[in-house]
């Protein structure tokens, strides 16, 4: 494996501003802890790569259990080394391999914190892109990012944590899921264990991609939910030379059409989108069991029988989901010349509304920033942001997204981790974990 020496390494309390690569200098002193704590992150860089480079050769899509599994394997030692308690969940009943849980305990009434992170990929073994590739300061591969970088982070911030014996008070529970690019069924069942955790919790990170805008780091305090819908439209069939007559109507596609339209004018909102992602119709058909795939046939005159539509719903709040929901159905339960409609929901992902709870814990890793030297962190716009796992408990504890490193081509074979970002990512994360770690442990009014 290839290495690059970043020249900003520190040593301690006077290279700190030239180890975070700002020209800033601190705002706050840096405590003796957190300086070893941010030259422990700089000391092991080569092992977090190797680490990282481990960890993304091996196949781990969701679909592959067995590579899940692998990973697994890989991380669970890093773990258990620092002292946590390591305890795999299978979850074969819901198609996919399982959940690692990992339990550090810590001093009595102090906060518990809940670390979020995935070992599954976007990417399956037939996939070309399977190997990782180190060039300069951007690293490649599949997962180098999302999530094989975040759990690159989140070790290597627990490494300092215990280094600098920060780490052996704190109660931490990590919760690695092994589908979050393709959650197994019923969703009920495949977060039912990250549910339980984050009413545990007193604060919940997640260790996904860091978000940037025009070169700066953004904070992200919100998730948008990802739920899915399916319009079924059928009509009369017969003669096209008939069409439009009273006796049959417009046929299944213009009036699917016509409801497709309804919806896009009438229910978006701010924060909310739709999108229709799938659409066939014909005098035949067919939605595959895997929701994924339509088979339609017909001919041009014929009036078409049948016409099936799939997309999604991204919303802030339930609040907004059931707007939406709501005012579809409406729409859908319209009288449309010789057609009858139906839409069915599916939840996916819940939304993670900004609360002021978000808001306080990025106000604390902006006091991190302080001390690092490095720039306040504006909260990022949730449109800009996709749907992941810590939205499943966003209803019982306050959250932070983004602890991972910053990336470029996610979910694509240009998938490229910023490895500065690395660094930088873990050094915030010990000192807020940390910093957390330390506070009494009260859950704010109406959580569990």
């Amino acid at each position: 494996m290839r290495y690059h020496q970043f020249a900003g390494s520190i040593i301690g309390a006077a290279l700190v501003v030239g180890a975070l690569g700002s020209g800033l200098a601190l705002a706050a002193p840096v405590t003796p802890a957190e300086q070893r704590m941010i030259a422990t992150v700089d000391a092991e860089q080569a092992r977090t790569l190797a680490l990282l480079e481990r960890m993304v050769n091996q196949n781990s899509g969701s679909r592959n259990l067995e590579g899940v599994r692998k990973v697994r394997d890989i991380v669970s030692p890093e773990f258990t080394a620092l002292g946590f308690a390591a305890r795999w969940v299978p979850m074969e009943q819901t198609g996919r391999a399982g959940h690692l849980i990992l339990t550090h305990q810590g001093a009595k009434g102090t906060k518990r914190l809940l670390l979020i992170g995935h070992l599954d990929t976007v990417f399956e073994p037939d996939s070309p892109f399977q190997t990782f590739a180190l060039k300069g300061d951007k690293a490649t591969g599949p997962g180098v990012a999302d999530d094989k970088g975040g759990m690159a982070v989140m070790i290597a911030a627990l490494r300092a944590m215990q280094t600098a014996g920060t780490l052996k008070d704190a109660n931490i529970e990590v919760v690695l899921t092994g589908d979050e690019e393709d959650a197994g069924e019923p969703t009920t069942v495949a977060r039912a264990d990250l549910v339980a955790a984050g009413r545990r919790a007193d604060a919940a990170l997640d260790f996904e991609g860091l978000s940037r805008e025009d070169g700066k780091d953004m904070g992200s305090i919100a998730r948008r939910s990802s739920n899915s819908w399916t319009l079924t439209v059928t009509a009369k069939s017969g003669h096209s030379s008939a069409v439009f007559s009273p006796a049959m109507g417009d046929g299944a596609i213009y009036a699917a059409a016509r409801i497709i339209a309804a919806i896009r004018e009438e229910v978006p909102e701010p924060n909310l989108t739709l999108n229709v992602g799938l659409i066939a119709g014909g005098a035949e058909a067919t939605l595959a069991p895997d929701a994924a795939h339509v088979a339609a046939a017909g001919k041009t005159n014929i009036v078409p029988a049948k016409a099936i539509a799939r997309g999604d719903l991204r919303s802030l709040s339930p609040e907004q989901d059931r707007r939406a929901m709501e005012r579809m159905r409406a729409i859908v339960a319209r009288t449309w010349p010789g057609a009858q409609a139906a839409i069915t929901f599916e939840e996916g992902y819940p939304p993670m509304a900004p609360t002021p709870g978000n808001q306080a814990l990025l106000a604390r890793l902006n006091g991190v920033n302080e001390t690092l030297g490095l720039p306040a962190m504006a909260p990022l716009d949730p449109l800009k942001r996709g749907a992941g796992d810590i939205s499943f408990v966003a209803a019982d504890v306050d959250g932070l997204v983004g602890l991972g490193p910053a990336s470029t081509g996610d979910h694509s074979p240009a998938e490229t981790t910023d490895v500065p970002s690395i660094w930088r990512q873990a050094k915030r994360a010990a000192l807020l974990m940390t910093r957390l770690s330390r506070e009494k442990a009260v859950k704010p009014v109406g959580k569990k």
